[in-house]
């Protein structure tokens, strides 16, 4: 039966801040610490993520109470206000990406004054603060350690707590992996990944003969579309539709959301190949939960939400990194669009961590990291840098499995198992089953 609560812990920039959570007591003879999960995005709810990780959530009670947090500034966690901008990108007309750019640029100041009129001062809402409020939970909890379980974004905010409350923490399971100076992507590492997704795409004979070389497709039609956009039209709530042209820009940010999954990347196939012949994508046949923010409402006013506006600037990128984003992005097949932050470059230094909180974290706790081969959001080879200075660190690849892996197959909890168990992993490579490539 699980128990929902409400914890005041201490914020860095006010009295308290309320943090929501669902707990489910542990059912083990010998349970151990409390396993949090922290979700990804940032600005997911873990509260939320129960309901497509039922079986995990309940798998790990046998270890210790599993808690679903909300944390701060999500889910039921939440009380920012969201911001509508005054900025609205034209839906029919050919802009270039230095006018859609300073569209958000502009959308982002009028949101920065938009939340410090309402009180909301974002500088406490960044990473080493979320971090900060895992100590405090713990305490809450009554509990000398906590396990962190983390992915993506979640994974981000361990490898933080590592750095931030050490002591606290008792071992941490990650995925998807993404460090802490790796908010914004290497757009070289979506090359190696279309080699690897061509790699799987060709173990199909009818998907290879339909994709022969994925770089050459996606660079045809991005180089079409930049010559001359097409125009679709996009389902709205209202049950009409909307007319909208499909520019390059467009297709780089659908791309840099659907290469997350060997599973959405074979919709973005579909998507390309249509395009290639002449034809209009599908995109009304795949659920909109696919798509980047706002793709489904164009016309409207740009809105940001405050979380995870904030969190992306905070934790930033070092200078190293914006100049190999900038030198590399010139030639990708998705330009700078792998994370859009990136444009926001500058504009609120204040809530900058700086490059401390960037390097990576050293420690002799126990951690296990589950990598997909076709994971093209968080590269596995990054993955892997990401916990190089981690001395006990235990890394299985998932051959095959992309960004969202966890409940991808049985192996992967009877990995998990073991290392709560505290016994050795000695089957480090997983293969999970590729999806069906070929054209719909």
């Amino acid at each position: 039966m699980p128990y929902s609560h409400t914890a005041l812990v201490p914020q860095g920039l006010a009295a308290f801040f309320r943090a929501d959570y669902v707990r489910f007591p542990a059912t083990g003879k010998q349970p151990g610490s409390p396993i949090i999960y922290l979700a990804g995005g940032p600005g997911g709810s873990g509260i939320l993520a129960v309901n497509y990780r039922f079986d995990m959530f309940m798998a790990l009670r046998e270890y210790g109470d599993v808690i679903a947090l909300d944390q701060r500034g999500t889910g039921r966690s939440n009380d920012l206000p969201n911001c509508e901008s005054r900025q609205v990108v034209p839906t029919l007309e050919k802009i270039s990406d230095a006018k859609y750019i300073e569209y958000h640029r502009k959308a982002l100041l009028e949101c920065l004054a938009f939340w410090h009129e309402n009180g909301t001062d974002l500088r406490g809402y960044n990473t080493r603060e979320n971090a900060r409020d895992l100590d405090a939970l713990r305490q809450h909890l009554e509990a000398e350690k906590i396990v962190l379980w983390g992915t993506s974004y979640g994974s981000h905010l361990a490898l933080a707590a590592l750095k931030e409350i050490e002591g606290s923490v008792d071992r941490v399971i990650l995925s998807s992996a993404e460090g802490l100076d790796q908010t914004i992507k290497l757009p070289v590492r979506t090359e190696s990944y279309l080699e690897r997704l061509q790699l799987a795409v060709d173990q199909q004979p009818s998907a290879k003969a339909a994709y022969p070389d994925i770089k050459a497709l996606i660079k045809r039609v991005h180089t079409k579309l930049e010559r001359e956009p097409i125009k679709i039209q996009i389902p709205q709530r209202d049950g009409g539709n909307l007319d909208y042209l499909l520019q390059r820009r467009d297709m780089q940010q659908i791309a840099s959301a659907f290469i997350a999954d060997p599973q959405s990347a074979a919709y973005l196939l579909g998507f390309y190949r249509a395009i290639d012949l002449g034809q209009v994508p599908a995109f009304d046949q795949v659920p909109k939960r696919y798509f980047p923010d706002g793709f489904h409402n164009p016309g409207s006013p740009i809105s940001l939400r405050a979380m995870p506006t904030a969190m992306d600037i905070a934790s930033g990128m070092s200078k190293k990194r914006k100049l190999q984003v900038r030198e590399q992005s010139e030639n990708a097949l998705l330009g700078d669009y792998l994370n859009f932050s990136y444009h926001y470059d500058g504009l609120a230094k204040e809530l900058d961590l700086g490059e401390g909180f960037r390097s990576n974290p050293r420690s002799d706790i126990p951690v296990l990291l589950l990598s997909g081969t076709l994971d093209g959001r968080t590269y596995i080879e990054s993955q892997h840098e990401a916990i190089s200075k981690l001395n006990n660190a235990t890394l299985v690849t998932v051959e095959n499995a992309g960004h969202n892996l966890f409940m991808a197959s049985p192996e992967i909890q009877e990995t998990i198992n073991l290392f709560l168990e505290g016994r050795p992993i000695e089957k480090t490579t997983l293969t999970l089953n590729l999806p069906d490539f070929s054209p719909k």
